[in-house]
């Protein structure tokens, strides 16, 4: 990639951080709006399951893409078209009509799901890339910025949770989506207004095979990267808010709003907190005096006892144990602070595997991985809930959690 004077570090840093937040914000509410407004239409697990599936496929096919696409192009314009691409999908979801039936309906919300999928990828790989670019050279400096834009993204995410919660609650699901479309227009305006020059523009000679890794540990990371949020999705997309909605909701009006605020709260709470503990992570890890050998070893200590949570909290499900939904919900928080701390440390570990020549194309084909993960994931939590309820959901996480730990040890620092 080609650039220009590089630009002043926390000026396009806070910009393009900007950006992300607010596409995160509406990605979190519209994936809440989504799943609670068509589990009250009467979906079943499996039909709210496919609702997202071609988003995560699009995830995948994207991130293959996504970083030859900056090499050619330039990280700007595939920030500004992921931003662009969320704004039709919000749109054209707003245009959905009762009157399909299920069938139209399942299919018209998969397509532009699929669309909703290939923006997030191309804003998330975007600003990824960019803090390789900008951050500093001093010891910690790439982990504590990168631990920074992840951890507050996720954050707002998890407002973004609530937000749709909340916004279906109060103006139904058309009125909501077109404000969130509405906001992310003045937004985009606002990014391109403000935008620093000199971010790399891109090279035409850029070429598709270079997308794919010779690196041994940046694809045995990315396999490690896909099993590990696989372990999170196959209970957060269907399972838990399935799950909830049945304890906390008797059918009627005013217990379905409170269900929906009830668990959009604790969607957001996870998502925030997980957010926070990704954001401490380098002082969690002491990783500004680690080496990245050391950094390594911490990964795979962390997904090891991340395989220990979904499989006891499966146990207690199925032992029927007092004040269980108590122990799910302090159960989940801690699945949240060990998780966080392995995706932080996952993040740090992709950018200082690649150099600056691959960083879009590595950082595409880790995230590729991600989406792998995430469309494992729920596809599997639709069908684990399904088949066997939420202790299966749960001990298919720590199935995969287990698997990502068995790739995390095949890392060399």
């Amino acid at each position: 990639m080609t650039m220009t004077a590089k630009p002043t570090g926390l000026a396009a840093y806070a910009t393009v951080t900007a950006a992300y937040w607010a596409f995160m914000l509406t990605d979190g509410a519209l994936r809440m709006l989504v799943l609670l407004h068509f589990h009250t239409l009467g979906f079943s697990p499996v039909q709210l399951a496919y609702l997202f599936l071609l988003y995560e496929v699009m995830g995948v096919v994207t991130n293959l893409s996504a970083g030859w696409l900056a090499a050619r192009f330039g990280l700007t314009s595939t920030l500004y078209a992921g931003l662009g691409l969320q704004i039709v999908a919000l749109i054209a979801l707003a245009q959905l009509d009762p009157a399909w039936g299920l069938t139209g309906s399942v299919i018209f919300v998969m397509c532009v799901q699929g669309l909703s999928g290939i923006a997030k990828d191309l804003a998330k790989m975007s600003a990824k890339s960019t803090v390789k670019i900008l951050a500093p050279t001093g010891e910690g400096a790439l982990f504590k910025w990168v631990a920074i834009l992840t951890g507050s993204k996720n954050a707002v995410k998890g407002f973004g949770f609530l937000l749709g919660a909340v916004l279906l609650g109060l103006w139904g699901f058309t009125t909501s989506v077109w404000v969130m479309a509405a906001v992310l227009a003045v937004i985009l305006i606002g990014v391109v207004a403000f935008m620093p020059t000199g971010l790399p523009q891109g090279k035409k000679s850029a070429k598709f095979s270079q997308v794919f890794s010779k690196d041994p540990n940046v694809n045995r990371l990315s396999l490690a990267r896909m099993f590990l949020f696989g372990a999170r999705d196959v209970w957060f997309v269907v399972g838990i808010p399935i799950y909830f909605y049945a304890v906390l909701s008797d059918g009627s009006e005013e217990s379905n709003r409170a269900a929906f605020f009830l668990i959009g709260s604790f969607m957001a709470l996870w998502i925030i907190l997980y957010g926070i503990v990704q954001g401490l992570a380098p002082q969690l890890l002491k990783a500004k005096t680690s080496t990245t050998p050391q950094i390594v070893h911490k990964a795979v200590t962390w997904v090891a006892i991340l395989t220990l949570i979904p499989l006891a909290l499966s146990l207690a499900i199925w032992l029927n144990l007092p004040n269980l939904t108590a122990i799910l919900v302090a159960g989940l928080l801690v699945f949240g602070f060990v998780f966080a701390v392995n995706s932080s440390v996952h993040s740090y570990l992709i950018l200082a595997f690649t150099t600056g020549e691959r960083v879009t194309m590595d950082v595409g084909f880790y995230y590729m991985s991600n989406a792998a993960g995430r469309l494992l994931g729920t596809l599997l939590s639709g069908l684990s809930y399904q088949a066997g309820g939420l202790p299966l959901c749960l001990f298919t996480a720590a199935v995969m959690a287990g698997l990502s730990t068995l790739a995390a040890q095949r890392l060399k620092g």
